[in-house]
């Protein structure tokens, strides 16, 4: 694993036996051998080039709210965005449209087409814009869900199932206990799941136990 950027350290902790399962299928899947990374940038055919929205007509889509001084302007134009202040996504490509324009004119110091910058792993952009994005709308999820979020939901699954304390501070790379017991949360059967981890420890012993009494 690359060094982690909270505590600069490398980890090493268990996977779960479905994801050990998928990752050994992707393996021999790709044909990959020690030294090769699991997930890697794809390759590009040539520099990225920014993909603009189309513009619709302008006159089937409205006016403007009216600005201070009392004029309104039509959606999806340049006078809308940069006079009516209006920041819809209609004007906004409208005003993308004009800039991109200007810059393939040779106008307004054009930029040069942006490559893929990475040591080989695949950047969080092209993973958030191909993979998570995608994910979340095949969900239809009716909430807001980060990639981040996915963490906080790991490390507060594996405390309300009984992990230890320290073992979640170890996998998040925390530098610090406190960090990790902002993830603990009471959860509706806390105390099920307490008694079910004594019963664990309680089971464990009893066959030694047995013994011993057996040889009494």
């Amino acid at each position: 694993m690359k060094d982690y950027p909270k505590d600069r350290e490398f980890r090493r902790f268990k996977l779960s036996a479905p994801i050990t399962f998928k990752l050994n299928a992707h393996i021999v899947e790709h044909d990959l051998g020690r030294g090769d990374l699991l997930f890697q940038a794809p390759e590009e055919n040539g520099p990225r080039v920014r993909k603009l929205r189309p513009v619709v007509d302008p006159d089937t889509l409205g006016r403007t709210e009216p600005n201070a001084a009392g004029r309104s302007y039509r959606h999806g134009t340049m006078t809308g965005y940069s006079l009516g202040r209006c920041r819809c996504d209609n004007c906004r490509n409208a005003y993308a449209q004009y800039r991109a324009e200007r810059r393939a004119a040779g106008k307004d110091d054009p930029r040069e087409p942006r490559s893929l910058d990475t040591d080989g792993h695949i950047p969080s952009s092209w993973f958030r814009l191909n993979v998570w994005l995608p994910a979340l709308k095949a969900a239809n999820l009716e909430i807001p869900v980060r990639v981040h979020d996915l963490r906080h939901a790991h490390a507060s699954w594996l405390l309300a199932g009984g992990a230890d304390l320290q073992v979640v501070k170890q996998r998040l790379g925390h530098g610090s206990l406190r960090t990790t017991e902002r993830y603990l949360h009471t959860l509706p059967d806390a105390d099920e799941t307490a008694l079910e981890a004594l019963s664990k420890i309680r089971n464990r012993a009893l066959p030694g136990l047995r013994t011993t009494l057996a040889d009494r």
